[in-house]
């Protein structure tokens, strides 16, 4: 009985996706939005660094690019946890790729369309709790018929994925479940995926057999990282929620005052106004407006 490394670790992602065209072609046109007769037949791997022009800014790396011989460019890539600050660096590489062909010296009329696939292992959206699929491209936001095709960004969020929410999508579903139900606690994949000899060539690829120790070495310091870096996140997080309540607290607070002091100033103008103290004396002790004491 085979024995499964997740698909999601650094390591295992690529050595799946980006060292296999056939697996890659399949996952692009079965997560893409792709219009019918549009879909990837042959692709290329390009190098997965976008350096930025900017000297202060890391070098961006994503997981897998590569481009089909529409000269499409297709970036994928794995996210263990969401932040704004990822959402922000897929929008660089969706943009540096794009426009890396001008730089190169290439036409403006020659650039080819892009997309980008992100798959997040965590909560990203979570305003929209029954949809895990979501497709970003510039519109008219008057005429939403009106969009730029020749950029798409695809979040994924894996957490909130239902086989039964895409039935329709075979392979969709398979190589979502492939991603989210195989791990080191697998001993046997599901019937359905070991049916599909796509998926069959990729679950052997995730066999334990076949990575060194030294690998297998580098994959548990990926997940090291990434409890470490989760950990910094939700910490950040809660911190923040904490701020929100004490700020929160603080200003109930300083508002209930306000509100009991006001309604001690006015009990006070009531008992001058009843002595037939005059209104610009009770003013002058309550602060109350001339209309607040005549009101009374």
């Amino acid at each position: 009985m085979a024995k499964y490394l997740d698909p999601k670790s650094d390591l295992t992602f690529k050595k799946v996706f980006g060292e296999n065209k056939d697996l890659m072609i399949s996952f692009l046109n079965a997560l893409l939005p792709l219009q019918p007769g549009r879909e990837v037949v042959e692709i290329e791997y390009l190098s997965s660094e976008l350096v930025p022009d900017h000297p202060e800014k890391k070098d961006s790396i994503v997981d897998v690019r590569c481009k089909d011989t529409l000269g499409r460019q297709f970036l994928v890539e794995m996210q263990m946890y969401w932040t704004d600050a990822f959402k922000q660096r897929a929008l660089f590489n969706t943009c540096k790729a794009y426009v890396e062909p001008v730089e190169k010296g290439e036409k403006f009329e020659d650039i080819k369309p892009i997309y980008t696939i992100s798959l997040v292992n965590d909560i990203a959206f979570p305003e929209l709790p029954e949809e895990f699929y979501h497709v970003y491209v510039p519109m008219n936001k008057a005429h939403e018929d009106h969009v730029i095709d020749d950029m798409k960004m695809v979040f994924i969020e894996l957490p909130k994925f239902k086989p039964s929410s895409v039935e329709d999508k075979k392979m969709m579903v398979l190589w979502l479940r492939f991603l989210t139900e195989i791990n080191e606690k697998t001993r046997q994949a599901p019937e359905e995926l070991i049916n599909d000899e796509l998926v069959t060539k990729a679950l052997s690829l995730l066999e334990d057999s076949a990575y060194t120790p030294e690998q297998k070495r580098a994959i548990d310091r990926y997940w090291d990282m990434v409890s470490r870096e989760r950990t910094i996140v939700f910490s950040s997080r809660q911190e923040g929620i904490a701020e929100g309540r004490a700020e929160g607290l603080a200003e109930g607070l300083a508002e209930g005052l306000a509100e009991g002091e006001k309604k001690k100033q006015f009990e006070i103008a009531v008992t001058m106004k009843a002595d037939g103290i005059p209104v610009d004396r009770i003013q002058k002790y309550t602060g109350l407006t001339d209309e607040e004491i005549e009101n009374l």
